[in-house]
């Protein structure tokens, strides 16, 4: 058997929205959540502007709510992903990850508003105080930087990616190979 998939992503990307969206229902087996920082796997700070219609009709098709887009573009998402490690750390980060998601691409806010990470806080029972102290924190600081690592360790090159077993799979298609496997 398997060691339990890892579905590693950053929360400002629209294609690990999508997947993070679909992949309870489509994996036969619940993955562990991995916020990393796109720049730290990719080696780039600036993200690709998206296909947004593309997207738009990628996400009808899904039967998600439809995508509102962020003003500012690309998100600033270094205090999201830790607000992610922090919630991952007290057992929220799934939680906390999908309501960021649809602040951003659901809501059309911009992710890296640090109030926007205080509504998906608020959305999993995460008190903003308790919050902006966890984000503070050097060991949370250290996880997402470890998380990068071991992303880049287990052959990720691009987000979203799924790491099962031996096999890594990336970007759009990644959910459909890790769920056929």
């Amino acid at each position: 058997m398997d060691p339990q998939p890892v579905f590693y992503y950053d929360l400002g990307s629209p294609q690990c929205y999508i997947v993070g969206e679909t992949i309870m229902s489509t994996l036969p087996v619940v993955p562990e959540w991995e916020p990393v920082l796109a720049s730290q796997i990719t080696g780039s700070e600036q993200q690709a502007d998206p296909d947004r219609e593309e997207f738009e009709r990628l996400a009808a098709a899904l039967g998600l709510q439809a995508l509102r887009w962020p003003r500012n573009w690309p998100p600033d998402t270094t205090t999201a992903m830790l607000a992610a490690t922090y919630a991952k750390k007290v057992g929220r980060g799934v939680a906390f990850s999908l309501a960021a998601f649809r602040q951003e691409f659901a809501g059309g806010r911009d992710i890296g508003d640090e109030n926007t990470v205080l509504i998906a806080g608020a959305a999993c029972e995460m008190h903003p105080v308790a919050l902006t102290k966890g984000i503070e924190l050097r060991s949370t600081t250290q996880a997402l930087q470890i998380a990068g690592e071991r992303a880049v360790n287990a052959g990720v090159r691009s987000l979203p990616a799924i790491h099962m077993g031996d096999r890594t799979y990336e970007g759009p298609e990644a959910l459909a190979l890790a769920g056929a496997r």
